[in-house]
């Protein structure tokens, strides 16, 4: 295969994959607690890290124990990329925080993050 060959393949291969990149949405990169974790100790507050900046529309919790989730704030106003919101008090068990966002090209995503809280 000659070296302009190549370099065509490559090209067309850039060119296909570029709008893929370019379409990208936002996700969920890190959070504290994170997603599968035992913490020893009740966390002081909820931290959330996204690829790009969000306009977070609901955050909640709900505990293994209570079928009702507890709506999390308050909520930025503006989109952000990251965010933290206080705890409120918890016990020993297992938890999980959904959330729901809006990216800045309108994809609307949800997601959860499951955590324990240990028993001292």
């Amino acid at each position: 295969m000659t070296r302009r060959a190549r370099a065509g393949i490559v090209l067309a291969l850039l060119t296909l994959t570029l709008p893929l990149v370019a379409a990208a949405h936002a996700h969920l990169e890190q959070s504290e607690p994170a997603d599968g974790a035992v913490v020893a100790s009740v966390p002081a507050r909820f931290t959330f890290r996204f690829s790009d900046a969000v306009q977070l529309t609901v955050l909640s919790l709900v505990s293994a124990e209570q079928s009702k989730a507890q709506k999390l704030g308050p909520l930025p106003a503006a989109a952000v990329a990251q965010l933290s919101v206080p705890a409120p008090p918890l016990t020993p068990g297992s938890y999980e925080l959904r959330y729901r966002a809006i990216s800045a090209d309108g994809h609307v995503m949800a997601g959860s993050v499951h955590f324990t809280v240990a028993v001292p």
